[in-house]
């Protein structure tokens, strides 16, 4: 379960603190240098395309994508499971088969799904890890890409297999490549949250680093102004 996501309520001192800890932090996180896929993305007339990326707690995984170019929308969910207990509360138990996953739809024409899937192994999260990601354990943290469509799995198969075989990590790739069966949006106070609270603890601390690498090691792809989804 997760340790400290939502956050406990602290003293502003303590607040204080982790923050200052968490500014630190960015400069000293650094993205790992994942090298761009060999084999160009299916091609598509299309004028959007989606996939669904599960990498730990999807605030962070939302938030990095909400800053890239091309992206049209970035929305929190859940996928791998059943519809009638997508609910955080229950998926938050680690016992319902979802993982907290981000639904990303994107212009093919501006940035490809092999750009996306880039970032989402650079400075997204660590696909090395298994059922946890940080301080979140669990698996409905797990590393794993849902694919709509079957030539997208089979790119996104392939593209592991080739940085596994190139040891670009220290360990193998753990993420999983499955078929989209359905995606569930989360409750409305997960969107945007990383915009909306930039300044609370877990956020400064795991997640803002993410987009400050996204910044660093993808500078044409980064966008200033953050893609929200629009709140009923």
């Amino acid at each position: 379960m997760r340790k400290i996501c939502p956050m406990p309520v602290l003293t502003f001192a303590a607040s204080a603190a982790l923050v200052v800890a968490a500014t630190l932090s960015v400069s000293a996180e650094s993205a790992v240098n994942v090298p761009a896929p060999k084999v160009a993305a299916p091609e598509t007339s299309a004028a959007s395309q989606t996939i669904v990326l599960a990498g730990g707690c999807f605030w962070g995984v939302q938030g990095v994508f909400q800053h890239v170019e091309g992206v049209q929308r970035a929305v929190s969910g859940y996928a791998g499971g059943a519809a009638k207990s997508a609910k955080y509360p229950i998926v938050s138990t680690g016992t319902t088969g979802h993982a907290e996953s981000v639904e990303v739809t994107f212009d093919p024409h501006k940035v490809s799904l092999g750009q996306i899937l880039q970032i989402y192994f650079s400075v997204a999260h660590d696909p090395t890890e298994v059922d946890r990601q940080g301080p979140d354990e669990g698996t409905q943290y797990r590393s794993e890409i849902f694919a709509p469509d079957p030539g997208e799995a089979k790119f996104a198969r392939d593209y592991i297999a080739e940085l596994n075989a190139a040891k670009v990590f220290a360990h193998p790739i753990a993420t999983k490549v499955e078929p989209l069966a359905a995606f569930f949006p989360a409750e409305g106070y997960h969107q945007n949250y990383l915009t909306l609270h930039p300044s609370e603890p877990y956020i400064a601390y795991n997640d803002i680093p993410k987009v400050e690498n996204l910044k660093r090691a993808f500078p044409a792809l980064y966008r200033d102004k953050p893609v929200l989804v629009a709140m009923q």
